[in-house]
């Protein structure tokens, strides 16, 4: 099957946003890193309900989780690149998935300080 571009603006726009949501659904269904960022971001968002957060604070916590979700998938995309191109060990290889495992820990970081920053004060 030849790849077609498709030249019309709107039908253009709305195979990339099928394309897109199909990404999203397989990464939240198969990833078991993306699956517990899920399920803590759900979690976080229940929280927020009761914790009666302020609408900055919903943009924070909105974008760290939107942050560290984004980031781990750049990160499983990574992987499965260079696992297709060298499925063996290879220092290199591993030397690139360990690095873009490091965008995630960051990501992860600071979405850990926005975190706090929002709750520590409502339980103290």
């Amino acid at each position: 099957m030849e790849f077609q571009k498709d030249n019309s603006f709107i039908s253009g726009r709305l195979k990339s946003v099928s394309f897109a949501v199909k990404g999203a659904i397989k990464l939240i269904t198969t990833e078991h890193s993306i699956m517990v960022q899920f399920c803590i971001g759900i979690f976080v968002s229940i929280v927020g309900f009761f914790m009666h957060i302020s609408t900055t604070e919903w943009l924070f916590q909105t974008l760290a989780i939107g942050l560290v979700m984004s980031v781990e998938g750049i990160n499983t995309a990574v992987e499965k690149i260079a696992d297709f191109i060298h499925p063996n060990y290879h220092q290199r290889i591993g030397f690139i998935k360990d690095i873009a495992a490091g965008a995630v820990f960051f990501a992860a970081l600071t979405a850990i300080a926005i975190g706090l920053i929002i709750y520590v004060p409502k339980f103290l």
